[in-house]
């Protein structure tokens, strides 16, 4: 059966400042939960998850993947919101396990280090 991903939690200390980075970076939609803040990442394949600031250690935790259309462009958002972008963008060469793509690594506002993923263009 596996073990597919199905969740993820971004943690951090500012919780409204986390949610604004995400909704204007990747139009995530936020919804307010009891303990946490919702995210839904839309575009109809991935994965939902939340913000949580648990209000003590470990305030940032998490490494994922999100999918985007442009990793360029995403970085210039990125940069733009605050964040920083630490590693590329990497061409993935064609040859490689999952071949070709794109890939950058980045920090949010609250230092969470994420990362960016451009699918190999279709023929």
């Amino acid at each position: 059966m596996g073990a597919p991903v199905i969740r993820f939690d971004i943690g951090c200390r500012d919780k409204a400042k986390t949610v604004a980075f995400y909704e204007k970076v990747f139009d995530w939609t936020p919804k307010q939960a009891p303990f946490n803040t919702e995210m839904e990442t839309g575009g109809g394949k991935g994965i939902d998850g939340a913000v949580t600031a648990l209000g003590h250690e470990p305030h940032n935790y998490v490494m994922i993947y999100l999918e985007v259309a442009d990793v360029n462009a995403a970085c210039e958002a990125i940069r733009a919101e605050g964040g920083q972008v630490t590693v590329g963008p990497v061409e993935i060469p064609g040859e490689a396990p999952g071949g070709g793509g794109k890939f950058a690594w980045f920090k949010d506002p609250e230092g969470n280090q994420l990362a960016v993923f451009e699918p190999p263009a279709t023929a």
